[in-house]
């Protein structure tokens, strides 16, 4: 008993006949349907290139469409002539004009050989299917589909919707299970030829008809009424991406394909030419008499998918950028936050730099420029500090100046007289790291030296501003890890609260503080948050702030530790 090879083709007749001669030479009878919108020009020269061949046929021609019925006569049709024609015939092999065969075809003949009466065709039921593309699951077994999904949308689309309106259910026919697999197998004799000849095929092929991409359902379903051993996995190697679309094999696949084990592949790039060369030969050298594994490069494919449809983390690429939230990762490496620290401190970015390394930035979103590190006008990738060109897209702003500077952590001041457009990006962030002193921008009125209604209107529309960001910090959506302090908590044990900062930069470090930054001189600071009080503007954030506080140690035992001098 041999193999017989169906084959269904409609583009690159060239390397389909190609295949074709390479399987007939070597023994096995092909029969070829050539979809009947090829030219005829095209068609007689893939007709007269195998014409010396006398075990090569082909079959009737039908005008197929992916989805639709005729795929199904197409291959109901060839293989009736392959069982007719062949007897020696002991398995039928349905392949597409895009296959390639990956081994020897006396492996697969001593294969098949082996199993003479299993079914190799991937069956499975539908609440097994994970696959699945388009929506439709079990409604492609229970509603019709007379129309075209790719030439009549419309009518498709709007169709489907009226069924789901009226409830209508078709029924499968009696003692049919539906089930669900790729269309390209190799069944056996037997259940081929019971399946092409039951007395109730006219009711399978009516239901069938009506029935979404019945070419992965028909045999699939069928198969299990009369079978007798069914081996559910297709020996074609054959992969899709995320949308259901086959990835196509290059030649820089070669390697890949040879560790598959698998007897043939799907779908090849016609201009191959490698892989055409390297595989179609029965050279024994390569012989493996393996059984087909296409999980060894499972892997592999999986990352692919994941590489394209999730990116590298804080990576944003055309494919995904529509789509908001279809990132992996909103940046591509931690940074931090601080809010307040540089008006309370007069040096904070310097000593922040030496503390804790990195890279540290002014207000990269203050409403006059970006306020890059050491007073750059252009940051790494090309980044400018105009502020129009960061507010047109801030998060992109952001989200880039953190991928160009993967390896170095990048810090920033941030406050509530700078751009809020990224509020919700930081704070969903899960890489970022966000510090909050809160009211500490009252300590910037407070150095204007003056009382007027110019500074309590300004102070008001700052603490809305703060409030509202704070909101957000304290969302439930927000992942960042955040500290909140108020600016009269803060000043109570600065050093403390600035080593937990440097604790979560730094994890692990265990490194204590050893200097500090010089804090603002907040003498008569008290007495001008009392003034806003008084004026009627309630400054609340700032937190209950004396109006003569002590912020310098008094006791010896005090100044022996690191601690915080004013100016």
């Amino acid at each position: 008993m041999m193999v017989g090879f169906v084959m269904l083709v409609h583009t690159a007749l060239d390397r389909a006949s190609q295949t074709a001669r390479h399987w007939a030479t070597s023994g096995c009878p092909v029969v070829i349907h050539c979809d009947r919108k090829v030219d005829r020009k095209s068609y007689a020269k893939l007709t007269e290139s195998l014409a010396d061949l006398d075990n090569v046929r082909f079959s009737p021609r039908y005008r197929c469409e992916w989805g639709t019925w005729n795929i199904v006569a197409a291959t109901q049709k060839a293989a009736e002539i392959m069982l007719e024609k062949h007897p020696e015939v002991g398995h039928v092999y349905l392949a597409s004009g895009s296959c390639l065969p990956l081994r020897p075809l006396q492996e697969l003949k001593a294969y098949l050989r082996a199993r003479p009466r299993t079914d190799f065709i991937e069956s499975v039921t539908i609440e097994d299917v994970t696959w699945t593309k388009g929506g439709f699951d079990s409604e492609r077994f229970t509603l019709r589909f007379p129309f075209s999904w790719k030439r009549q949308r419309f009518l498709f689309d709007r169709y489907v919707a009226l069924q789901r309106l009226v409830r209508f259910k078709r029924k499968v026919p009696k003692g049919l299970v539906p089930h669900l697999g790729s269309q390209w197998w190799c069944l056996s004799r037997p259940t081929l030829e019971a399946i092409l000849t039951d007395p109730d095929r006219p009711v399978y092929d009516s239901y069938f008809k009506r029935v979404w991409i019945p070419d992965e359902s028909y045999f699939q379903s069928i198969v299990r009424v009369y079978s007798a051993e069914v081996e559910s996995r297709s020996l074609t190697l054959s992969k899709f991406d995320f949308q259901g679309k086959p990835h196509i094999f290059y030649d820089d696949h070669l390697q890949l394909l040879r560790r598959s084990d698998c007897f043939v592949a799907r779908k090849i790039w016609p201009h191959a030419n490698r892989l055409y060369a390297s595989f179609l030969s029965n050279d024994p050298k390569v012989t493996k008499n393996a059984e087909p594994n296409p999980s060894k490069i499972d892997r592999l494919f999986a990352k692919a998918v994941d590489r394209r449809t999730r990116g590298r983390m804080g990576l944003y690429m055309q494919s995904r950028f529509p789509n908001q939230d279809w990132e992996n990762g909103k940046t591509a490496e931690p940074y931090s936050v601080f809010e307040g620290f540089s008006e309370l401190f007069s040096n904070f970015d310097t000593w922040l730099g030496k503390a804790a390394g990195g890279r540290v930035h002014g207000h990269l979103f203050a409403p006059d420029r970006a306020q890059f590190a050491g007073g750059e006008t252009v940051y790494n990738g090309g980044l400018s500090d105009s502020a129009l060109l960061r507010d047109h897209n801030p998060t992109a702003f952001l989200t880039n100046l953190i991928w160009n500077t993967r390896g170095e952590r990048q810090m920033f001041q941030f406050g509530p007289g700078d751009a809020q457009d990224i509020e919700w990006l930081i704070a969903t962030d899960p890489k970022a790291q966000i510090s909050v002193i809160t009211g500490a921008w009252a300590i910037g009125l407070f150095r204007l030296g003056i009382n007027s209604s110019v500074v309590r209107k300004e102070a008001a529309r700052l603490q809305a501003v703060e409030a509202a960001h704070l909101d957000v910090l304290r969302s439930p959506h927000a992942k960042a890890r955040v500290r909140i302090w108020s600016l009269a908590e803060f000043i109570e044990d600065p050093m403390n609260n600035l080593q937990l900062i440097m604790d979560d930069i730094v994890p692990g470090a265990r490194r204590r503080l050893t200097a500090a930054p010089l804090m603002e001189d907040l003498n008569g600071f008290g007495q001008f948050l009392q003034t806003l009080k008084n004026q009627g503007m309630n400054p609340y954030l700032a937190g209950d702030f004396p109006v003569d506080p002590q912020l310098v140690p008094t006791s010896a035992d005090e100044a022996q530790r690191p601690y915080l001098v004013k100016k």
